[in-house]
């Protein structure tokens, strides 16, 4: 059995949604990320972002800012004693743009290219393994990858869960105020699982 992870969408979720972020000052971390990412490491789950950044393939922004903003991430988070197992993202877009940004992609959420990708690199187990966003498509993407989904209302998702979740084929396994209580009901879920000992 792979390892257990809690995926993480980027913007509205760790982050403050902002549109696009097309500049580094645009960047801000939401209030206790960084400590739920610390929970998520110490009790040994593997914290990994898997973010649509359609920017690039739209020319609001060059690739490269994006592994700038990933940086300015990891820093901040690792002033507050945190870290992220992994990052991946998506550039693409299917019919903005021009090649190779504008493409139909498997990466791009919800299709699983990403998830593909982390599983193997890190070896997850996206079964044993959460999903934490702001949008109807997050709660898409992980009952795609058989995840436990779970909605936070920062970012857009107090209007999604509001005004659109009548129109979602499938829906999450909890609704959270942010991420850091995401994460709390996602550890007092496993921790009243029977025979989940840890490795297992």
């Amino acid at each position: 059995m792979g390892n257990r992870a809690v995926f993480l969408d980027r913007d509205g979720t760790i982050n403050e949604e902002v549109g696009y972020v097309n500049h580094l000052e645009r960047f801000h971390l939401l209030p206790r990320v960084a400590q739920a990412i610390r929970l998520l490491n110490q009790h040994e789950w593997k914290a990994v972002v898997i973010t649509n950044q359609s920017g690039v393939a739209r020319g609001y922004f060059p690739e490269s800012l994006i592994h700038q903003v990933h940086q300015k991430m990891k820093d901040l988070l690792k002033k507050d004693g945190a870290h992220l197992d992994g990052i991946y993202y998506c550039p693409h877009h299917p019919d903005i743009g021009i090649p190779p940004y504008r493409q139909k992609c498997r990466c791009r959420k919800p299709s699983t290219g990403l998830i593909e990708e982390a599983v193997k690199e890190l070896d997850l187990d996206p079964s044993q393994s959460y999903m934490v966003g702001d949008r109807g498509r997050d709660i898409e993407f992980a009952h795609q990858i058989r995840a436990k989904a779970i909605l936070v209302l920062t970012g857009y998702g107090r209007g999604e869960w509001e005004y659109s979740r009548d129109q979602w084929k499938v829906k999450p396994e909890h609704v959270a105020e942010d991420l850091f209580e995401a994460v709390q009901w996602i550890l007092y879920q496993e921790s009243n699982r029977p025979n989940l000992g840890k490795g297992e």
